[in-house]
């Protein structure tokens, strides 16, 4: 594992990332990292990511005790603590409300299509959570029964979570949620969505295996033809 002061700037430079591309507005969104077997980072309640600074971070540990840190945790720290509780692989991640994923998310509307070869292959679907509160339980619990056979999240009427082995790769997998989600509403707004077949699934799957890609295998809903998503 990277050290404490690079994750830290890490964090810093994806919360900026996510503010000045606009996946994020005012002091939406949070990110997070492990930095051992008991605590992690966290970005700060009431902060926008635009202006965050490294000292602004805050280590909790995995009961949501403050360890360090002037400001207080992100109101939703017990999505993240969840998080890595369930998943062991799993070292960083992001949450940020991206327009078009969001607008999916509020449509109820999952990004499950086998679409993009690069998406299918290094992500694969994306499930739609069911709507719980901000800052309870039930935020946390709605994701969870998702967290085992997934890296992205759509929360419904809220955003997208990603996870990743570093804080870097967790938001890249965002931007590929956000990519993937304007790239089917344009296709749809063009008239259809061709999917890929179950047979062109497979070889992606073939081609992951040869790679060396870890972590759980991709999951999307696929057609043997061509479909409109409805």
């Amino acid at each position: 594992m990277s050290s404490i002061f690079y994750i830290k700037k890490e964090i810093v430079e994806v919360c900026k990332q996510m503010y000045f591309r606009g996946l994020v507005s005012a002091t939406d969104g949070n990110v997070s990292a492990r930095i051992g077997e008991k605590e992690i980072i966290i970005t700060p309640s009431n902060k926008s990511k635009g202006s965050i600074e490294v000292q602004d971070l805050v280590v909790i540990d995995l009961d949501g005790k403050k360890i360090s840190g002037s400001l207080q945790p992100s109101g939703e720290y017990r999505m993240h603590l969840m998080v890595y509780k369930e998943r062991e692989d799993v070292n960083a991640v992001v949450h940020a409300h991206p327009p078009y994923a969001t607008a999916f998310s509020v449509a109820g509307i999952p990004l499950m299509e086998c679409v993009l070869p690069e998406v299918v292959l290094s992500l694969g679907g994306v499930p739609l959570t069911e709507y719980a509160t901000l800052y309870t339980e039930e935020l946390p619990n709605s994701l969870k029964k998702y967290i085992t056979d997934f890296n992205a999240f759509l929360l419904k009427n809220h955003g997208v979570v990603t996870i990743g082995s570093t804080v870097t790769s967790a938001y890249h997998r965002l931007e590929k949620v956000e990519h993937l989600a304007q790239v089917i509403y344009l296709a749809r707004n063009l008239g259809k969505v061709d999917v890929l077949s179950k047979q062109q699934f497979e070889s992606l799957m073939k081609l992951r295996e040869e790679l060396g890609f870890k972590g759980p295998l991709p999951q999307c809903n696929t057609c043997e033809k061509s479909c409109v998503l409805k």
